[in-house]
């Protein structure tokens, strides 16, 4: 049976689309390169942590969502978005690995007047310089003539109650006029608000843009952060005093690391760098830098408490607390706590965890210790960690139970625990 829409792609970025198509009635199936999360969907259960719960898929699929191996279901919609992943690779350029088998699949089906849009986060150029030569290669067809070709650049905030999809304005830039109007007009059954870019490679670096500026800003906070502790200096009063200002500032805060699916990203470091030259983001690099080390201050952090209480890390008992890389979610994408948890016992420290959201928590393949009782457990504890202030912690009850207590996010009272 033919759908309005083909969701390619049924991880992080794809599910919550899929998720507003069906709540909006549009007609949807949903693919995969990989079988596993279609298999998991028609079993009604999540295929990525942290996305959707059982009764959400219940919802989908009761509301004609179909999950499909079959890439045969690609050649009779109207509408196609491409939600692959799109991770770092090894020499931190974009991996379009996963990109290009979806566009490959679609390729070989694809029909005239469909519309084509990328959600997937790229470096400027990728939707016209590699997505558009695999389409037409593929199909035969020329885009912006014989089918629409567009991007618009997911910007999801997981677990977010306020600004939901419907919410959140839709940027969209085609590779015509035409193709830009098309996208348009689909994302207008599902969002309140479309923001038409200029082109496609404006679409994409607007959401290099977005990335970036919570890196930068971030790093910026984390090496205040270690200033002001060497200083002996409340940042978090000084972010308190400083969010005051009406103009010219926004407050972010430090943390033990930044995680999450948006990877910073220089656009001067393209996969075809031969075609765009540019020249690398310094700041972007830098910020970068900054906040890969967090995870080594904290550490650091860990060990002069501890020896300031006369014990020493190895041997001593370290329990974590929220493993997840945002608040009341069980996304655990790019999350500082498993580096954290790993340095910790190379230096022989006894871990164990505790998360709501998160039952099973392995590093290096080895199961940690949840918690089952977390008072008894922090009381236990030569140290407490807060690396996720999770919604459920009762945090001035946690700092009179535990020995010692490292508060990552300031989100204890103040001089109710050591903060980052």
């Amino acid at each position: 049976m033919p759908a309005d829409l083909a969701v390619i792609g049924l991880g992080h970025l794809g599910l919550p689309l899929v998720q507003a198509a069906v709540a909006a009635g549009i007609d949807t199936v949903g693919y995969d390169t990989d079988p596993r999360p279609c298999a998991e969907l028609r079993a009604g259960r999540t295929p990525v942590e942290g996305s959707l719960t059982a009764s959400e898929i219940r919802r989908m699929l009761s509301g004609g969502f179909r999950p499909t191996t079959s890439a045969a279901e690609l050649g009779r919609v109207r509408t196609a978005v491409i939600c692959s992943p799109t991770p770092l690779g090894p020499d931190r350029t974009v991996d379009l690995t996963a990109l290009g088998d979806a566009a490959r699949a679609l390729a070989a089906r694809l029909r005239p007047h469909t519309t084509v849009v990328l959600e997937s986060a790229v470096p400027p150029g990728t939707t016209e310089n590699f997505l558009r030569p695999l389409l037409e290669e593929g199909s035969g067809l020329t885009a912006g003539r014989d089918f629409h070709l567009a991007c618009s650049p997911s910007r999801l905030d997981p677990g977010n109650r306020t600004h939901t999809y419907a919410s959140t304005p839709k940027v969209i830039g085609g590779l015509t006029s035409a193709c830009t109007e098309s996208a348009a007009a689909f994302y207008g059954r599902l969002t309140d608000k479309v923001v038409r870019a200029r082109g496609v490679r404006e679409a994409e670096m607007t959401k290099v843009l977005e990335t970036n500026f919570r890196h930068v800003n971030i790093a910026l906070v984390n090496e205040m952060a270690v200033a002001c502790h060497d200083l002996g200096v409340d940042l978090w009063d000084v972010i308190r005093c400083a969010e005051t200002k009406p103009f010219g500032f926004q407050p972010f805060r430090p943390g033990p690391g930044v995680g999450g699916h948006g990877v910073p990203v220089d656009p001067g470091c393209l996969p075809y760098s031969s075609r765009t030259p540019g020249h690398p983001l310094r700041m972007v690099s830098l910020a970068q830098e900054i906040n890969d080390r967090m995870p080594s201050y904290v550490i650091q952090r860990c060990a002069t408490l501890l020896n300031e209480h006369g014990k020493s890390v190895r041997g001593a008992r370290v329990l974590l607390l929220g493993v997840t890389y945002k608040p009341d979610s069980a996304d655990q994408e790019a999350a500082p706590a498993r580096e954290i948890a790993t340095r910790l016992m190379d230096m022989g420290a006894q871990i164990g965890y505790h998360d709501p959201h998160v039952l099973d928590w392995r590093v290096r393949e080895r199961p940690v210790p949840r918690a089952d009782s977390l008072y008894e457990a922090a009381a236990a504890a030569d140290l407490t960690v807060l690396l996720q202030q999770h919604r459920t912690y009762d945090l001035q009850g946690l700092a009179v139970k535990a020995q010692l207590l490292l508060d990552t996010r300031g989100a204890t009272p103040a001089g109710a625990a050591h903060r980052l």
